[in-house]
């Protein structure tokens, strides 16, 4: 449904703008992302305004994303599980207020998990060349420690679900760089 939703846009991009540099696939994949970025911040916070949570579920959005533009992550093959499950993650998280104790666990295992894996899946799908993934890998680090000193419970959570998805067979991309 999203897929051929993405190629009939970028079709029509293409035949308005049939000079355009990008191919049609290229088109499609952004147009992916945008579909799947709306849908999830569309479903979440909507749910959030059911379940009262629209602040945590918008400080989920915005940390989740962020750390994941830095770090990377596994993928869903699939649009509409990706738009779903993320929703029902968000929501799910936005009621968890864990204790001082924890929050700092779960940044301290976020910042180790980031150190090990991060970026991981962006070979391929960036232009930012290899030799700059340490600078990713750091930075992330460095933006989940800022927690240690906000201590927010919801952005542990946050970073720590975004740090599970960094893991992969291969112990991480980062190591190339």
């Amino acid at each position: 449904m999203i897929d051929s939703l993405s190629l009939k846009l970028a079709e029509g991009i293409k035949k308005y703008v049939p000079d355009h540099k990008a191919s049609i696939p290229v088109l499609k994949r952004g147009l992916d992302v945008i579909i799947n970025t709306v849908g999830i911040i569309t479903i979440s916070v909507g749910v959030s305004f059911l379940t009262g949570k629209t602040k945590e579920v918008i400080i989920l959005l915005i940390s989740f994303g962020l750390l994941r533009q830095l770090s990377g992550g596994f993928h869903l093959k699939s649009n509409i599980g990706c738009i779903l499950l993320s929703s029902l993650m968000f929501t799910s998280l936005s009621f968890l207020h864990p204790g001082q104790g924890v929050t700092v666990f779960l940044t301290g295992i976020s910042i180790l998990l980031v150190l090990l894996f991060a970026p991981s899946g962006i070979t391929g799908s960036t232009r930012i060349r290899p030799q700059y993934y340490p600078v990713l890998r750091i930075a992330s680090a460095i933006l989940v420690a800022v927690n240690l000193i906000i201590m927010s419970p919801i952005l542990a959570v946050s970073f720590f679900a975004q740090s599970l998805t960094l893991i992969n067979k291969k112990g991480g991309e980062s190591r190339n760089g």
